[in-house]
């Protein structure tokens, strides 16, 4: 069967269009000269200019979400709405797809500044993995706009298979090496289970569409609908790998203290983004919603990574340790807006989403612009910390911002996020989820303000892991105030982004 693309479908493909070319083009500058500044430039700007696209594209819904006099301007800028697009069987982009587009290109962007940033001290090849990077976004942009498991996994392995050499991309470090062996191990084992889930659904189903088999599956009966929960099953379990789900959460503390302090950044925001934005997808498309079985499966697992991710959190004096498990609470948070179900949820994840990625960032950057891969280890436990307000004021501010966003403090961008899933899981009368919610946002408190006072207290007997003086002048440290600021506006005037999140709500709910 032949397809043949209109220039609305090639506008709708332009931020995957776009990142593809950036691949190929710091592939020729590599080729032609290896420069560091050049190469990590060539990927930034790519990834704006897909960020610009991304954008380009849900204008004129986000218009319909603002005052009237500001309509008008603004649909004159952005012309008639493109979206939705369905792209082949395989891809439909739509505002809830230009949205998380736009996310993971933005949280690419950041780590491509923090890599930058990161690698100048670094003696051996420092631009590929610029590439690896680039392609890595490709794959995360092609799984949010997936509407059909084919896609879905090509996308899933394009993501991941780069981060694989990220992760252990500094090779003269042990640490570094066991965490790219470990997540290459798990991740394959992960991706064997999807899969293999998918073969057992399209057994019986005849399809790998969300949409068909969400139509097929109430009729089967029997052997058929065992093998399907089987496969479904398989399914999620490698599904709650990528997204470091307990009990599948066990690589994610190993991984995150031995990966790159960028890389850890992007494995945390980008990847996790891309995947949970597919699998609500797929869960409003293919009426996943209908079975309660499921739905008390994922409260399961929402209930076990709050309390495992924050109880384990407070035996951690190694802050990429921490944050990791950190990680698995607030994606534990996310699903009890998931399991909500209806408009209000899914406004609910988008929130949550990008106070997440905007605070992680935030809190990764800090500590990248406080480690180099050319001494013996990142800046990564609470020790290094110690006295930082004293030798680096801004750079203190800016993680006790983040620590309070990441612990839901009011007037951070972490409240709102919290403030949605709460009224998302009262909505549907969730009692025992949000009793666990508030049991782990208690405990988080404890051990964020413990981390934040390691900050303030004086001991000069430290080693001290300081950036340059003129840190704030380089487009990491401009980058990081910029995170601060945005986690203060998102908490105090979140107003706007709300109409982003709005305009990019996801049809069928």
């Amino acid at each position: 069967m032949k397809f043949a693309l209109d220039a609305s479908q090639w506008l709708a493909l332009s931020p995957i269009l776009i990142v593809s070319a950036t691949i190929l083009w710091v592939m020729v500058a590599i080729a032609f000269r290896r420069h560091h500044w050049w190469n990590a430039t060539v990927v930034a700007v790519g990834l704006n200019l897909a960020l610009f696209a991304a954008t380009y594209l849900v204008l004129p819904e986000l218009a319909k979400q603002l005052p009237a006099f500001l309509q008008g301007p603004l649909l004159k800028l952005a012309g008639p709405s493109q979206l939705p697009q369905m792209v082949t069987p395989l891809l439909m982009v739509d505002t809830y797809a230009a949205f998380y587009m736009g996310l993971v290109l933005a949280a690419g962007l950041a780590t491509a500044t923090l890599t930058y940033a990161y690698m100048e001290g670094h003696k051996g090849n420092q631009e590929e993995i610029y590439i690896l990077l680039a392609l890595s976004a490709l794959g995360g942009l092609v799984i949010v706009c997936s509407r059909h498991f084919a896609a879905f996994f090509v996308g899933l392995e394009l993501l991941s298979i780069p981060l694989y050499g990220m992760i252990g991309y500094l090779v003269k470090e042990r640490r570094s090496l066991e965490a790219s062996v470990k997540y290459l191990v798990l991740s394959a084992v992960a991706s064997a289970f999807i899969l293999f889930g998918m073969a057992l659904v399209y057994s019986q189903t005849g399809t790998l569409d969300f949409h068909q088999i969400g139509v097929t599956v109430p009729g089967l009966r029997g052997n058929e609908a065992a093998v399907v929960t089987v496969g479904a099953a398989m399914l999620l379990v490698g599904i709650a790998f990528k997204l470091s789900l307990a009990p599948f959460h066990l690589w994610t503390p190993d991984v995150y203290e031995g990966a790159p302090a960028p890389v850890a950044a992007y494995l945390a925001t980008a990847s996790k983004t891309a995947v949970l934005a597919l699998l609500l997808r797929y869960f409003v498309e293919s009426g996943a919603y209908r079975y309660a079985t499921l739905l008390n499966v994922l409260s399961v697992l929402a209930i076990l990574s709050i309390v495992l991710g924050n109880v384990l959190a407070l035996l951690q004096d190694n802050i990429k340790r921490l944050l990791a498990y950190s990680s698995i609470a607030h994606f534990g948070y996310i699903l009890v807006a998931f399991i909500a179900a209806g408009p209000l949820a899914t406004e609910a994840v988008g929130i949550y989403l990008l106070t997440y990625v905007v605070t992680t960032l935030a809190a990764f950057g800090v500590v990248t612009l406080l480690s180099s891969p050319y001494v013996d280890h990142d800046a990564d436990t609470l020790w290094d910390y110690r006295g930082l307000f004293w030798r680096r004021p801004n750079l203190a501010g800016i993680l006790t911002v983040a620590l309070l966003s990441l612990a839901g403090i009011p007037l951070t961008a972490g409240f709102i996020g919290k403030f949605y899933v709460v009224a998302a899981g009262v909505d549907k009368r969730l009692w025992l989820l949000l009793a666990t919610l508030v049991f782990g946002s208690a405990v988080g408190l404890f051990y964020y303000l413990r981390a934040m006072l390691q900050l303030y207290l004086r001991a000069p007997w430290v080693r001290k892991y300081s950036p340059p003086n003129d840190w704030a002048q380089n487009t990491g440290g401009l980058m990081l105030l910029a995170l601060m600021l945005l986690m203060l506006l998102l908490g105090v005037f979140p107003t706007p982004f709300i109409a982003v999140v709005q305009a990019a709500g996801l049809a069928g709910q």
